[in-house]
């Protein structure tokens, strides 16, 4: 590390993209000085932009101007220079640059996606701030609006087909784009453990096959991009007009692409395609994604319309959709992994290790894990840790993953909870062990209402929707399950191991409960409960993939929950307060209760006149603060108070005591608040009245509940004078207390 190495950066001014401006552009000290720099040209009008790099921009610039279809299209140009930029740095920016504007929304890219890989080069480490700052500096002239945080967390970003690609996976298409051109006819296997990209590189495929690089400029290409350009012009050449299909059996991750095709220059949302629709025209090429989770005659609802698509090839009730793609299209490239079937309607292995095994066909596998920030190891400790195949000595404990298992699932939704609010995209995701009983289409009358989950007091229901859930607008108040979730990426997950799974310790084996595994169509005909088990072990493990940054765990099964403490560290609570054993509790004299805000469901208000005491924690106080009938402590989750209380601060509250309650801190309840931090019926905020006043009385016009954030996104919520008769005022705010 060199100690003096500081990085600063200039987005300039933005000239108008004509050739009248080239003298003002040239004078550009970037430009004057041949400097490798990154460059944007956009139209604010028709939202569309390019990003591009040189070392010679003069040059690239006529080349632009040259071209009609960005001469009469684009209108300004920014250029973005440092003196510390070389080739290398430049082109990790401009990659960059292509996969956060092309998902940020603001504009749509005219960039192809060809030559888009991560660069690796000498002291990267120190300009791994440079692209904030960059980004920054676009936010502050406008030509973006979005945080990177929010651009990362949308369907567009993780599913975008301009993803830088790692060597991994750049070198298998070249390989894939090879063989097209090469045979008449090819099928190809790309094998890949989950999180290896195998989604990414199918939209980086599908996207680079589209592609228009009839008149692409190559004079600063690399030998790999050359040849990447040759190989789909002699694809184009061979298919000049090139029948493509997506095709992804899962409904829900269906429906979340065809949302991001639906927003990427060159692709339509038409393009995904399910198995059956690959009957509607003869494909030049199809691309199958999770191909593990084709179907076979069997343990499915719709029997009768795969019966009759078997029937139009002639085949009887043994034919597969495999066998569909096959028969619908010249050219198959799978994207696969045995270890992610977890239903006896997904097609058997062997079906794919035969048509693998013969003579003309390619197979590719990917290596390097894109998704788990634990790598490789947390794919394989996963896989030995459910396959009982870890030495009970062995303790595993990721240095980059939040890996963590709980007692508590009080605790685990409240850390949950937390992460949400930092990261976003935090999901529960639990097996099939609870019937669904809210299903919104259950026959006669749903009970949208009923509680599916109840674990520790809490309750939960199953995800509302099957189509794009992880995206849905209350999924983190739900809880998914592998068939709303595989094949989605998630910052953390929260795992709940259900009724069905348990550990013998006398055996040392995991075992299953089919009695309580409520997916009827994943256990139907099955006899075998070893081959059930197969199933429900691949659905954990693939759940247990999901998270980019960690995963949470509980189990229902108090051994099993003590077989991965013996692996996961356990949770403990951080806070320096002490909860008190109960038969050292001495009510409201040596402690005060600790009340949860997300399981209060109306208990607040008669707090003081209960006496089961022993169903509270006690929380042995500061030695600075005296204990009274009225304190009670709760823990403040959430950024919209962040000024005055810190995201997860135990804080410590007293009972309302009427009166005045201007300008201060309360805990309120009221039917008709939605609040981010703390969901439905609750929230902590800064309490603010209008007061109607006549010459002997006074009655609220409205109550504003206001947040006291740094994050301006928060609102004020206001309660009309219609509403404020039901609003309840449970505490005052005190103090923090020392966590």
């Amino acid at each position: 590390m060199i100690p003096n190495f500081e990085l600063s950066v200039e987005v300039s001014k933005r000239y108008n993209f004509d050739k009248n401006s080239l003298h003002k552009i040239n004078n550009n000290p970037w430009v004057k000085n041949q400097w490798p720099l990154v460059y944007f040209i956009q139209n604010e009008t028709k939202r569309v932009a390019y990003v591009g790099e040189s070392t010679n921009f003069s040059n690239r610039i006529k080349n632009h101007l040259a071209n009609p279809k960005k001469a009469n299209v684009f209108n300004q140009i920014s250029i973005i220079g440092s003196d510390k930029f070389n080739k290398s740095a430049t082109l990790d920016i401009e990659s960059k640059l292509i996969q956060y504007i092309s998902s940020e929304g603001t504009y749509e890219l005219q960039n192809g996606n060809h030559g888009l890989i991560n660069h690796n080069y000498y002291q990267q480490d120190l300009y791994k701030d440079l692209f904030k700052n960059i980004w920054g500096k676009l936010i502050e002239s406008k030509i973006v609006s979005k945080s990177l945080e929010e651009i990362e967390n949308s369907e567009l970003f993780k599913y975008s087909p301009y993803k830088s690609l790692n060597e991994d996976q750049y070198n298998s298409v070249l390989e894939i784009i090879e063989a097209l051109t090469r045979s008449e006819s090819n099928q190809i296997f790309i094998k890949g453990s989950a999180g290896t990209g195998k989604t990414i590189l199918a939209t980086y495929l599908i996207k680079l096959l589209g592609s228009d690089v009839s008149d692409t400029n190559m004079d600063d290409f690399s030998d790999n991009e050359i040849q990447e350009i040759n190989l789909i012009r002699a694809y184009k050449e061979k298919y000049p007009k090139a029948k493509i299909g997506f095709v992804v059996a899962m409904s829900s991750l269906r429906k979340t692409l065809q949302n991001v095709f639906r927003k990427i220059p060159d692709l339509k949302s038409s393009m995904i395609i399910s198995p059956s629709d690959t009957f509607k025209k003869n494909y030049d090429l199809l691309i199958v994604d999770e191909a593990h989770r084709l179907r076979q005659y069997k343990n499915i609802g719709w029997m009768g319309v795969f019966k009759k698509n078997n029937q139009k090839l002639g085949l009887d009730n043994s034919g597969t959709e495999l066998d569909w793609i096959i028969a619908n299209s010249k050219n198959q490239i799978f994207f696969y992994d045995p270890a992610q079937s977890v239903k006896p309607s997904d097609i058997p292995s062997f079906n794919f290790e035969k048509l693998i095994h013969q003579k003309n066909t390619i197979e590719i596998e990917l290596r390097s894990q894109m998704r788990s920030k634990g790598g490789n190891d947390y794919i394989t400790f996963v896989d030995d840790l459910l396959n009982i195949n870890r030495d009970t000595k062995s303790f595993y404990s990721p240095e980059n993953y939040d890996l963590v298992v709980f007692d508590s699932m009080k605790d685990m939704y409240e850390q949950l909870s937390i992460k949400e609010t930092e990261y976003g995209l935090c999901r529960l995701v639990a097996g099939y062990s609870w019937p669904w009983l809210s299903d919104p289409k259950k026959k006669p009358k749903p009970n949208l209402d009923a509680i599916d989950i109840e674990i520790d007091g809490v309750k939960l229901q199953w995800n509302k929707t099957d189509k794009d859930w992880i995206n849905s607008e209350n999924a983190f108040k739900e809880v998914g399950c592998i068939h709303t979730t595989q094949g989605y990426d998630l910052n953390y997950t929260g795992v709940i191991f259900g009724e069905e799974i348990s550990f013998n310790k006398f055996t040392n084996q995991i075992e299953i409960d089919k009695s309580k595994y409520f997916d009827k169509n994943g256990k139907r005909g099955i006899d075998d409960i070893e081959y059930l088990k197969e199933f429900i072990i691949n659905i954990y493990k693939t759940i247990m993939y999901r998270g980019i940054r960690g995963a949470y765990i509980y189990a229902c099964d108090k051994n099993l929950r003590e077989y991965f403490k013996e692996h996961i560290t356990s949770y403990k609570i951080s806070s320096k307060l002490r909860i008190l054993p109960f038969s050292d509790v001495k009510p409201y004299i040596n402690s005060v209760p600790l009340l949860d805000i997300y399981a209060a469901a109306g208990k607040f208000s008669d707090l003081q006149i209960r006496r089961d005491y022993e169903n509270y924690k006690w929380i042995e106080l500061p030695i600075n603060i005296v204990a009274r009938e009225d304190y009670f402590v709760c823990q403040v989750i959430g950024e919209s108070m962040n000024k005055k209380i810190q995201n997860g601060s135990w804080c410590l509250f007293k009972k309302d005591p009427g009166g005045t309650r201007e300008g201060k801190i309360v805990l309120v309840e009221h039917y008709n608040i939605q609040d981010s931090d703390f969901g439905s019926g609750y929230t902590v905020k800064s309490y603010h009245s209008e007061k109607i006043i006549s010459e002997d009385s006074w009655h609220h016009q409205s109550i504003i509940l206001k947040p006291l954030s740094f994050d301006p996104t928060f609102k004020n919520i206001v309660l009309t004078e219609d509403e404020i008769s039901s609003l309840k005022v449970i505490g005052e705010f005190v103090t923090v207390l020392d966590v």
